[in-house]
């Protein structure tokens, strides 16, 4: 699976399975994204990155990871875990995913409903 930022100036390869299908709902994903982030996530060792990712510390346990010249926010990065997670949106093709959970969803905005029937996480 390859994907890439909306300029072109960063590419990235997955060559593993992904886990973790979601869509993040915080406060913090919407603000980055303007709505919902999809994602998935694979070991960083299945992961590779080409091009300059600029990476915003979020929190005291977690990264973002960015095109410094378009902007796109590409990857999120817990500082003690050995995966990172990547936009489903910035995938070149199809992905031959599903989704197979909402997360953060106490922190959605209040302009939309969650009526997918997909499992729901409160955090």
């Amino acid at each position: 699976m390859k994907g890439s930022c909306n300029c072109g100036a960063v590419h990235f390869d997955v060559a593993s399975d992904v886990k973790g299908i979601s869509f993040c709902h915080c406060g913090q994903c919407r603000k980055q994204s303007g709505g919902l982030w999809s994602s998935g996530y694979v070991e960083d060792a299945s992961l590779t990155i080409e091009g300059s990712v600029r990476w915003y510390a979020s929190s005291d346990s977690a990264k973002r990871g960015f095109c410094p010249t378009c902007g796109a926010f590409l990857f999120w990065k817990h500082n003690d875990e050995t995966t990172t997670s990547f936009a489903l949106g910035a995938i070149d093709g199809p992905t031959g995913l599903t989704l197979e959970k909402h997360i953060f969803v106490a922190d959605k905005g209040d302009y939309y409903e969650i009526a997918d029937g997909v499992p729901q996480k409160e955090n």
